[in-house]
């Protein structure tokens, strides 16, 4: 047996790629976007369900309609703020990339606890 190590590849040990500021800024106009188109769509869904209510003479089946509509428009508003908040945090790590002139490096797993 040698003791002779094997050859390292140069792209091996290198750092990822950072992120630079213009990528958190499309990511957030993107999110911003995304956010306010789920808005519209979730406004006119809770405007169209408030003028169409479900009528139905089973008691099932108007408590399945009321349960499946209060789901489809919790999940459009859920879909708007999600974005929203995805947004608002990259806004934020877009600030922050600009005052501190460099991106934040993610953890290594040698810094976790």
């Amino acid at each position: 047996m040698s003791d002779s190590l094997p050859p390292t590849d140069p792209g091996h040990d290198a750092q990822p790629a950072r992120k630079g500021p213009l990528s958190f800024l499309s990511g957030a106009l993107t999110a911003g976007l995304l956010s306010w188109l789920c808005l519209g769509l979730s406004r006119r869904m809770a405007l169209y369900y408030a003028l169409h209510p479900p009528h139905y003479s089973s008691a099932i089946a108007q408590s399945i309609a009321t349960a499946l509509k209060t789901l489809i428009v919790g999940m459009a508003f859920l879909a708007t703020f999600s974005f929203g908040f995805i947004a608002l945090g990259l806004c934020l790590v877009f600030l922050r990339s600009l005052f501190s002139g460099s991106a934040p490096t993610p953890a290594s797993p040698e810094d976790r606890p």
